[in-house]
């Protein structure tokens, strides 16, 4: 979940991006079967996509829930 409430969740087709109200925002297309995403890095900005057998990383322009800049 980031800031905003938006829930970020693997897919079967890579990751998407839903309102709290369910509306799809976005989707981020991956190559292979995605298990699960985590928001990382020091600003909590990069979203980190475990797949079948790769692991990716994509900044975003959001950052995940909870996070404050210090």
């Amino acid at each position: 979940v980031d800031w905003q409430d938006n829930i970020w969740t693997s897919t079967g087709a890579g990751v998407s991006c839903y309102a709290k109200d369910g509306t799809l925002i976005g989707k981020i297309v991956v190559p292979e079967t995605v298990a699960n995403v985590t928001f990382g890095g020091p600003k909590r900005n990069r979203l980190y996509i475990a797949g079948h057998t790769s692991l990716y990383a994509i900044y975003l322009a959001t950052h995940a829930a909870g996070w404050q800049a210090v």
